[in-house]
């Protein structure tokens, strides 16, 4: 495996095909070395933890999902904020792609449009705008607008006049059946047996995360995910046989993507 950073980094977990950095993105993007990177994706905070309720598995909880889902704890969060905060983390990201690289940036309409203003004003060109219809979202409890059923996956390059993303479209015709794929992906949340070895508030599920890879890399090459969480991409990395390297600020999430990296490489032996 190549050099993926330029000074030395205490890696909280390193095997044959993943690396795992227990600290904030934005300091840990800054050591690693310039276009090392093949593929990312980002699930960002949204920073919906405002004290509201929500509705999981038909009870009552709050909407909090951690001090990782503010910027500022002792309020609301601004427009500026997190918008500085997008472009930020989006700007540090295009340092490390490699020139035919891509990102893929998941979020809903508390977030999405600042990602995308943020991705043309740090230079990179949208090439698709996924919707992930959930066909098993939680209810609107409130009853005062549409049941929010899904988000978007904003899929990016860099805008250079050289950069040439790879896109394997054949692969996703056979997955759909013999018929071009459309950007309306449906499919349902999470599985409880993905959250064996613990549970994240925004974990998405593997099938979401296999068919992004499949459509943008080959095997072998590196993938990167700054905001890790339980691991769900390098579970779905790991198992096409893709490198996967991981950051994340919560240790108790990164034990559980250790634990569910450790499954997926004893069920290959």
């Amino acid at each position: 495996m190549e050099q993926l950073f330029s000074r030395k980094m205490q890696l909280y977990y390193k095997t044959h095909e993943a690396q795992l950095v227990l600290g904030n993105s934005f300091q840990v993007l800054e050591k690693m070395i310039p276009e090392s990177v093949d593929m990312i994706f980002a699930d960002p905070p949204y920073f919906l933890s405002n004290d509201g309720i929500t509705c999981q598995g038909g009870k009552m909880v709050s909407v909090n999902k951690g001090s990782w889902d503010k910027l500022d704890l002792a309020g609301a969060v601004s427009v500026e904020k997190k918008h500085e905060f997008n472009r930020k983390w989006i700007s540090l990201c295009r340092k490390v792609l490699k020139p035919n690289g891509t990102i893929w940036i998941s979020g809903t309409l508390h977030n999405i449009y600042s990602i995308g203003m943020a991705l043309e004003q740090e230079n990179y060109k949208i090439i698709n705008n996924i919707t992930w219809q959930k066909t098993n979202p939680p209810p609107n409890l409130a009853c005062r607008c549409f049941t929010h059923s899904t988000e978007t996956i904003l899929w990016a390059r860099r805008n250079d006049k050289t950069s040439r993303h790879f896109f394997d479209y054949q692969t996703m015709k056979e997955i759909n059946g013999g018929k071009q794929m459309k950007d309306v992906w449906t499919g349902s949340l999470t599985k409880p047996s993905e959250k064996k070895e613990g549970k994240h508030p925004t974990q998405k599920p593997e099938y979401l995360l296999e068919r992004i890879i499949l459509a943008s890399t080959k095997e072998g090459q590196v993938i990167l995910d700054p905001f890790c969480g339980s691991g769900t991409t390098g579970v779905a990395a790991n198992k096409l046989g893709r490198f996967f390297v991981g950051i994340e600020l919560q240790e108790e999430y990164l034990q559980i993507t250790k634990r569910r990296l450790e499954k997926v490489h004893d069920n290959e032996k």
